[in-house]
């Protein structure tokens, strides 16, 4: 490694001052993950009840394309209007799940297309974290729910030959599954129609896709974001991932029925795979002789990347409460500023301690929030999709 680079302790140390972990919050109730990771909430994974090649007659007809080849024998049924496909892709090594949520009337209606939302979950989860959030099966839309890697920060690599192997994760999914949902369902395909949500790394990920791709997507939100690449916390979040720094976020483990949210699992940290280099993602992070040039070039809180978003419909959420949605409420905040002095329209809803919001919610960093903003956010889009024809 270069002196560029981050050890293991070093980033340990680094995160523990970036984060304020110290003496100053050893009255917590329930540790946190870094800022802009998340955990797979234990209530979220729903039980196939048909499996493997047999459940085909049960879905739609799907068949390779646009990079994608399908692997039919991990295709699962989740229940009436939801299952995932696995496919391969040379972007990426490995097979990846793709979770699908369909409007119940969707058979019944052969007629009708439909807008679409696709969710990106958050740092150590996967597809089935939506199952944590009943708003986002919704019978007035299609959702769905692209594998994000336990760390893949929804980005081209810098660095291929990691442990994690070929990671083109923006690649992935803005230009093969996004075609590939819209060439084997009935889309509305255009951006007036199509949104994309995503909560802690996916909610830097569903800002950055907004601002990649503004013909894509017409309507973006971010729970609890790592939007803001200028903040160091957010720096020391994803390095923290990249390390598999587990020690350095123990995270909350809750779901929206876990009451407080102030963890409902066993107290384990949730792994974020093997550990990479800490430039593999986006390079150095340090701003000398322009060495964090990729930080800053996909920083989604920069002016010139928050003027792409006039014309798409933004929204935020964020508590304030723990030390996790601390930073991200300073986040939100930042961009929703920038956004307000480009004559950008955005709405902001930072939730605080949680009691404005939901009994759920304590203003922390999981599901026990995320399922209650969901549920204000989806009538919206609903609404806003509905306005555009």
């Amino acid at each position: 490694m270069t002196f560029l680079r981050l050890t293991s302790l070093g980033a340990a140390l680094a995160l523990t001052a970036l984060t304020g972990v110290g003496a100053a919050h050893a009255a917590t109730p329930a540790a946190a993950p870094a800022a802009a990771t998340a955990t797979t909430p234990a209530a979220s994974a729903s039980t196939p009840v048909i499996t493997g090649p047999s459940a085909s007659a049960a879905l739609p007809d799907f068949s390779d394309g646009f990079g994608l080849s399908l692997v039919r024998e991990d295709t699962q049924v989740n229940g009436p209007a939801d299952f995932t496909l696995t496919v391969t892709t040379p972007q990426l090594s490995g097979k990846h799940p793709i979770r699908i949520l369909l409007p119940a009337a969707y058979d019944s209606e052969p007629e009708r297309r439909w807008p679409v939302t696709y969710f990106l979950h958050g740092g150590g989860g996967n597809v089935n974290d939506v199952g944590a959030a009943p708003a986002l099966h919704s019978d007035s839309m299609i959702t769905v729910v692209p594998d994000g890697g336990m760390k893949g920060w929804y980005a081209d690599w810098l660095m291929q030959n990691t442990a994690e192997g070929k990671a083109n994760w923006e690649t992935f999914h803005l230009t093969q599954v996004v075609p590939f949902i819209d060439a084997h369902l009935r889309t509305r395909a255009d951006r007036a129609h199509r949104a994309v949500v995503g909560l802690s790394m996916g909610g830097y990920g569903s800002l950055h896709y907004a601002q990649a791709r503004p013909d894509l997507f017409g309507h973006v939100a971010a729970l609890s974001g790592g939007v803001d690449f200028g903040m160091w916390e957010v720096r020391g979040a994803v390095l923290a991932t990249e390390l598999n720094l587990a020690g350095a976020w123990c995270a909350v483990r809750s779901s929206s029925g876990s009451g407080s949210g102030s963890g409902s699992g066993s107290g384990n940290c949730a792994g974020h795979g093997p550990y990479v280099d800490s430039d593999a993602i986006f390079g150095s992070p340090y701003p000398f002789f322009d060495a964090d040039r990729v930080w800053k070039a996909v920083d989604p809180a920069a002016p010139v990347n928050l003027a792409k978003l006039s014309g798409t419909g933004v929204t935020l959420y964020t508590g304030d409460n723990d030390i996790v949605d601390a930073q991200t409420a300073k986040a939100s905040h930042t961009v929703k500023a920038r956004l307000d002095e480009l004559g950008v329209p955005s709405r902001l809803v930072d939730y605080g301690d949680g009691t404005s919001l939901a009994p759920t919610c304590d203003g922390g960093h999981h599901y026990g929030c995320w399922a209650p903003a969901f549920a204000d956010y989806v009538p919206r889009l609903e609404a806003a999709f509905a306005a555009a024809g």
